[in-house]
């Protein structure tokens, strides 16, 4: 049996999967829960969340645990503090370079974002990593490109 796909959500994915059930970004939280692939997110990931949530739907945060537990998100280690510098000069963000770094750390198959100005639109990030990024919506049709072809 070939192993799942593993795919790494940043804060702006994982919010979109939550808010809207209609989006790409919950459609992969949906085939996580199925076991079609493996979510990842990182500690930095859900303290973004956890502000973002606070801040913008108070009344959701408690029932967040549990509608990640139903998807099997699964959490990854930190990044290393010298790769967290590395990125932080291809990135320019703090936050943004301690997401990517523990995404690469963890060698994922794939990154989720809806992030352009530090992540979707960075080639020089681009460049630098052994996998691929992108919105919800190229990772269903990167997904769907590895089922259909053996």
């Amino acid at each position: 049996m070939a192993r799942r796909v593993e795919v790494f959500l940043d804060t702006s994915a994982l919010f979109a999967g939550i808010w809207s059930v209609s989006g790409g970004a919950h459609l992969i939280l949906k085939l996580s829960e199925v076991r079609s692939l493996e979510v990842w997110v990182s500690p930095q990931v859900l303290r973004e969340l956890d502000w973002a949530l606070r801040a913008k739907a108070p009344e959701v945060v408690g029932d967040v645990a549990h509608l990640l537990d139903t998807a099997r998100v699964r959490v990854t280690e930190p990044g290393s503090e010298a790769q967290v510098d590395a990125y932080l000069a291809l990135v320019g963000h703090p936050g943004d370079a301690q997401v990517i770094a523990d995404a690469a750390g963890a060698a994922r198959d794939y990154f989720v974002t809806l992030d352009r100005k530090h992540f979707l639109d960075n080639e020089d990030l681009r460049t630098a990593l052994s996998f691929p990024i992108g919105t919800p919506g190229d990772f269903l049709e990167w997904f769907r490109g590895r089922l259909i072809t053996p």
